[in-house]
């Protein structure tokens, strides 16, 4: 049975969703913006974060798989789900759970360049940069993590552990 290590709080992730987006809504002012989250792992963490905000958003998302059920990366990314909404002239804001490798965070910037945003910011709730093997800007962190297989708060390990309201290390 895999241990799980406790590694944020749920006290600590909410402090840091507020201070989130308290951060995004004072630099997206008076402006509207389009979150993408990428499912499944960033749902809770978006969830949480646009009942913060305090400018209007539109929501869509995205699917991208790298990892299929293992704890590594494949090191391919595959886009299976698409935005549904023209994207041209407008603000983005990508909302991702975790930033690892970067691969993925990689593909979907350049996916949502490519449709002729205004801008394209992201934030990530987890900033790991253990395996990063691909530079990518982060533009909001929620918090570092330096190392683990992370499960909880959206996060999974083969469909497993998503429910769990903090986040764990998933020790083997």
């Amino acid at each position: 049975m895999p241990e799980l290590v406790p590694v944020l709080r749920k006290s600590e992730i909410e402090a840091r969703v507020a201070a989130l987006a308290s951060a995004i809504s004072a630099d997206y002012a008076g402006r509207n913006l389009v979150l993408i989250g990428v499912l499944k792992g960033a749902f809770v963490f978006l969830a949480d974060l646009v009942r913060r905000l305090t400018v209007p958003v539109a929501i869509d998302f995205v699917r991208l798989c790298s990892y299929g059920s293992g704890t590594c990366s494949s090191g391919h990314v595959q886009m299976t789900k698409s935005t549904d909404m023209d994207l041209a002239g407008k603000d983005v804001l990508v909302v991702e759970d975790i930033v690892d490798t970067g691969l993925t965070l990689d593909c979907l910037v350049a996916h949502c360049l490519s449709q002729n945003c205004r801008s394209v910011k992201v934030c990530a709730l987890i900033d790991k940069q253990e395996r990063r093997s691909t530079a990518v800007k982060v533009d909001y962190i929620g918090c570092t993590v330096t190392q683990g297989f992370l499960v909880g708060y959206g996060l999974d390990y083969n469909e497993h552990y998503r429910e769990l309201p903090e986040i764990y290390h998933l020790k083997p």
